[in-house]
């Protein structure tokens, strides 16, 4: 994809994280020490990767790359892409015994099928919401038959689908049965789901969800 054809949102994510790019790194880079529970979403999903035979995985949006290092301390055969140059330089920097490439989650360069995992981590929560199905076709497209999604993003709790001023460029809020429907749609079966209360410091519930493709 080339910068001229490069949809509107997705530049401007681009351009909002590749100005906070050193910024995000530090207040990223110890992400999951107070989060017991992200943790466990996460290996979870390691579980049901290796129980299903393993095989690469892909985190879809990884910033700084702390996830992605996180997967591959769980065991997972691992990389990462994200759409800012800037975070994939840091990425490279922090894990350089990692792989990690400037892509759009929209549109990877990957076979059909070539991925046992897709991780998206936060990383749909600035995508318009009549774009967001793509994303789910894109994600089944390439993984293969039982492959495994987890899904991490900022809950509605009750209240309709909602956009807000996330610190770095515009967001959306989902309701959880929202953001399965969607998955289902896009030929995902649910394995499980987990809801977190904000921690201190944080202003809004989040959801969690672990998909099968069919």
């Amino acid at each position: 994809m080339t910068e001229s054809s490069t949809p509107a949102h997705l530049k401007t994510t681009a351009d909002a994280y590749g100005a906070v790019a050193d910024l995000y790194a530090e207040l990223a880079r110890d992400a999951f020490d107070d989060f017991p529970l992200d943790r466990a979403v996460l290996a979870a999903f390691a579980e049901h990767v290796r129980t299903a035979g393993a095989g690469t995985v892909a985190e879809l949006g990884c910033g700084p790359g702390q996830t992605t290092a996180h997967l591959r301390d769980l065991g997972l055969d691992v990389f990462g892409v994200d759409l800012s140059p800037a975070m994939i330089d840091l990425a490279r920097r922090a894990y350089p015994d990692l792989r990690f490439e400037v892509g759009s989650m929209d549109a990877l360069e990957l076979a059909d099928g070539a991925l046992a995992g897709v991780v998206s981590w936060y990383s749909v929560i600035h995508t318009p919401p009549a774009e967001l199905p793509r994303y789910f076709a894109e994600f089944a497209r390439v993984l293969a038959p039982g492959g495994h999604l987890v899904v991490a993003f900022f809950e509605a709790e009750d209240g309709p689908l909602t956009e807000f001023d996330h610190k770095v460029t515009t967001a959306y809020r989902w309701p959880i049965d929202e953001m399965a429907g969607l998955a289902r749609a896009a030929g995902f079966s649910e394995i499980g789901r987990m809801l977190r209360e904000p921690h201190e410091g944080e202003r809004f519930r989040r959801g969690h969800l672990l998909m099968r493709r069919g």
